[in-house]
């Protein structure tokens, strides 16, 4: 290798950790085996086994061409250089792996048809999930063992996702592309300047093994992503509609104090949708939460609608009330919630439009549906119990059952007991040990 070629390098690296350096250099020394140039089969031989077909292509279009202009061999300069724009690249320098990839003309001014572009991005969503699967980390392995899996129809689900927006019509234009590494680059400087370690597959925790519930992970990947970053790393399986039973009362003891939580319902037509609770569900009158909520959808179609700041009503969770609607809800008000769940089990409810999420349209097949299926997970650690804050558990058996008391507060009942505290309690500041 040349001076000038050699100076080129070290300043292409010097972008990259040392750590990232040895990974670039070892790799491009395993697939030439230990030559100062690389050949293409030898590329696609050490890679096809770890990447979709499509990707080590489009690789391939970058590092070595096309055409009459195809080069025979690379070496190390050229690797380098394309690890260092995916990874520490400007706007421009991302752009031109995307488009001689795809066997554009860096240059080029004009549209990319759609499709070219969802492809690419279907065989990036692809390689990631082999990855997961090779490495078998301990995400990947928490759920593998539960026989979850990986389905091409939700790869294709999510690059759609990903990239529906950047169309207009069947074409995607260059504006758009660099419109989208813009904001790509702005949010990596934003998370490295964190420092925070993120993962788009969380751990699982309380799935069990074959579940009754054919489960693939894309989905999970999907809304995983878009949770602040401080859920991301675990989920705790709450409850399941045919693993815990049909019923609502079930439901409602399961997800009480677990903290965030995640809600995921599929109606009797395959329609699959939910939302992200932020805050502790508790039974009460009043909706409750924050704008971190967000409401999603899994089929037809995978998108995200965050909270509008319109109003407040991200959560509301009642039962046993004559004068309020008892069910569980997510967005809108009372009748016209952007997700209902009745506690009538099997039957829910969402509307034609709810101003609490952004981009809103009916979720279910039909407004009103009744459900096959029904799951909540939690998000992270649960909060401490009343022992782990220190309070004082269990000194009364006037103490117990704390949520049975709401639940008859609510009802209307009284509470007689608590009347006869009080009244321990008056005897014993007049000295006496009773009322009597």
């Amino acid at each position: 290798m040349g001076i000038n070629s050699s100076k080129r390098l070290a300043a292409k690296c010097s972008f990259l950790s040392k750590d990232e350096q040895v990974i670039v250099s070892n790799s491009f020394k395993f697939a030439s085996k230990n030559s100062e140039k690389i050949k293409e089969d030898e590329l696609t031989k050490l890679w096809g086994s770890q990447m979709d077909a499509r990707l080590s292509q489009y690789i391939n279009n970058y590092l070595f061409g096309k055409g009459e202009a195809r080069l025979i061999t690379v070496d190390l300069e050229r690797f380098a250089e394309l690890f260092v724009y995916c990874t520490r690249g400007t706007v421009d320098e991302k752009l031109k792996v995307l488009l001689i990839s795809l066997g554009k003309e860096t240059e080029t001014n004009g549209d990319i048809p759609y499709t070219l572009v969802k492809e690419y991005v279907e065989s990036i969503v692809s390689s990631y999930m082999r990855i997961q699967r090779i490495c078998n980390t301990i995400q990947f392995k928490s759920w593998k063992s539960r026989g979850c899996f990986v389905s091409p129809q939700n790869v294709q689900r999510l690059a759609e996702s990903l990239t529906y927006e950047l169309a207009r019509g069947d074409l995607i234009t260059r504006r758009s592309l660099e419109h989208l590494y813009s904001i790509s680059h702005r949010d990596k400087a934003t998370q490295q300047a964190g420092d925070k370690s993120t993962t788009q597959l969380p751990a699982d925790e309380g799935l069990t093994a074959n579940a009754e519930k054919d489960r693939s992970l894309i989905p999970i990947v999907f809304i995983n992503a878009h949770l602040p970053q401080q859920y991301q790393l675990e989920w705790r399986f709450l409850f399941s509609s045919e693993i815990h039973g049909e019923s609502f009362s079930t439901l409602i003891g399961r997800i009480v104090n677990q903290g965030p939580s995640v809600l995921i319902v599929e109606d009797q037509n395959g329609y699959t949708f939910g939302g992200f609770a932020p805050a502790n569900w508790n039974l009460g009158p009043n909706f409750f939460g924050d704008d971190s909520s967000f409401l999603f959808t899994l089929v037809p179609k995978m998108r995200i609608l965050p909270s509008t700041g319109y109003n407040q009503h991200f959560q509301y969770l009642n039962l046993h009330q004559q004068t309020m609607p008892n069910g569980l809800a997510m967005g809108g008000q009372h009748g016209y919630c952007g997700i209902w769940i009745d506690q009538e089990y099997g039957v829910g409810h969402t509307s034609e439009s709810c101003t609490t999420y952004s981009g809103y349209a009916q979720m279910s097949h039909t407004k009103n549906f009744r459900y096959r299926h029904l799951e909540v997970w939690g998000l992270g650690q649960p909060p401490p119990t009343p022992q782990e804050r220190g309070e004082r558990v269990g000194m009364s058996v006037l103490d117990g059952n704390v949520e049975g008391k709401a639940l008859l507060k609510m009802a209307g009942r009284q509470m007689h007991s608590e009347g006869m505290r009080d009244g321990m309690r008056d005897g014993m500041r007049d000295g006496n040990p009773s009322n009597n």
